[in-house]
C-alpha cells in the first residue's frame, strides 16, 4: 500500500520527507489502525478532522521515529503536526552550523530554550532525539507544565521545565543570571482575540470539508491560540525583552506565521542593537512558513562562542 504523501519540501534531514507509512506506524501503535482509511487515489490516510485520530497519529510518529514511548494530552490542548515542528528544529541546526564551520553542534552542552513549550513538549522531545541538545521548556499554564514534566520523566528525557509565572514576561523569570543558550525558539500565539481564533477554527473545518465544530482538530488552549495584539505584538515584545539577555543567547528565534508581520518585526529589530537578522523560509504542504532570528553577537564572536561550547 502506498504511503500518504505530504506534498511538501520538508528539510532534507526531516524523517517525514517520504510521507506517512501508516502500516508501519500502526505496527508501532496498534490503536492507530482503526483510524486508517483508503483515499480515492488508493493511498492510506486518516481523517484529520478527527481529534483522536490526529492524536493517535502523533503518538505513533513520536514512538516510531523519536523513541517517545508515552505521549498524552489533556482534552483541548494543542496537538501539533509533527513534520512541521521538526522542520523548525532542523533549520535551527543549520543556523548553528553556519557559525560552526558548517558542522551542526550536537550534545547536551548545546542549550535550547523553548518558549511556550505546551503540554505537548514536541520541540524538546524531537530536538533532543535528533541532536541530543539539552532543552529548557517554559509555559505560563501550570497544567501544561505539569503534563510536560510527566512526559519528560516517563520518557527519561532530561528536559528542564519551568513555569513562567508572569504572563506579561517572556524571558524574565525563565533565564537566570547564569544561563547561557545557543538558541531560543517559539511558536507564538497566532490570533489577536478569541473571536479571531474561532473564525480561524471555522476556516480549518471548512477546508477539511466538515461542518464547523466547537473545537479544532489540533486543539489549543486560549494562551496557545491567541494573545492581545496577536503574533506581531507577541514577537515585538519578545524582541524588546531579548535585549536584557543579549549576552546570554547566541540566537533568538520565533516562528512567524503571517508574512505581513515581518516588516514590523524588522523595523523593531532596527531599534535594537542587534548584529544580525535572518529570515529563514520553510515549506510544509502547500503552506510556506518562516522563522525570524536575531543575534546581538557578530559572526566572528558567534564562531568563537560555538568553538567554546563545542570544545
Amino acid at each position: 500500500m502506498k504511503s500518504t504523501p505530504l506534498k511538501s519540501k520538508l528539510h532534507p534531514r526531516n524523517r517525514h520527507n517520504q510521507g506517512y507509512d501508516l502500516a508501519y506506524l500502526a505496527c508501532q501503535v496498534a490503536a492507530l489502525k482503526p483510524y486508517i482509511v483508503i483515499t480515492p487515489n488508493g493511498t492510506e490516510s486518516i481523517d484529520f478532522s478527527d481529534e483522536q485520530a490526529v492524536k493517535t497519529l502523533n503518538q505513533a510518529l513520536l514512538k516510531a521515529y523519536y523513541d517517545v514511548e508515552f505521549w498524552e494530552l489533556p482534552a483541548g490542548y494543542l496537538c501539533p503536526p509533527i513534520p512541521g515542528r521538526v522542520d523548525y528544529i532542523h533549520y535551527l541546526a543549520d543556523l548553528l552550523a553556519a557559525d560552526n564551520n558548517a558542522l551542526i553542534p550536537t550534545g547536551k552542552h548545546v542549550k535550547v530554550l523553548d518558549i511556550g513549550t505546551g503540554a505537548n513538549l514536541v520541540y524538546p522531545l524531537t530536538g533532543s532525539h535528533e541532536y541530543n541538545w539539552h532543552f529548557t521548556g517554559s509555559d505560563i499554564d501550570p497544567v501544561a507544565v505539569s503534563i510536560a514534566k510527566q512526559v519528560a520523566q516517563f520518557n527519561q528525557r532530561k528536559i528542564t521545565i519551568k513555569q513562567q509565572k508572569n504572563p506579561q514576561q517572556i524571558f524574565k523569570g525563565v533565564i537566570n543570571s547564569k544561563d547561557l543558550f545557543h538558541l531560543t525558539l517559539c511558536n507564538p500565539p497566532f490570533h489577536a482575540s478569541a473571536e479571531e481564533a474561532n473564525k480561524g477554527s471555522e476556516r480549518k473545518w471548512k477546508n477539511l470539508g466538515k461542518s464547523p465544530s466547537k473545537t479544532l482538530n489540533f486543539g489549543g488552549q486560549h494562551n496557545e491560540l491567541w494573545c492581545e495584539g496577536g503574533e506581531q505584538q507577541f514577537i515585538v515584545n519578545m524582541i524588546i525583552e531579548s535585549e536584557q539577555f543579549a549576552q546570554q543567547c547566541l540566537w533568538f528565534t520565533s516562528l512567524v506565521s503571517k508574512k505581513d508581520t515581518l516588516p514590523a518585526l524588522q523595523a523593531q529589530l532596527q531599534k535594537q542593537p542587534v548584529a544580525e537578522v535572518k529570515v529563514v523560509e520553510m515549506a510544509q504542504g502547500q503552506k510556506v512558513s518562516r522563522f525570524i532570528a536575531w543575534s546581538y553577537f557578530d559572526q566572528a564572536t558567534r564562531e568563537e562562542i560555538c568553538q567554546q561550547f563545542t570544545a
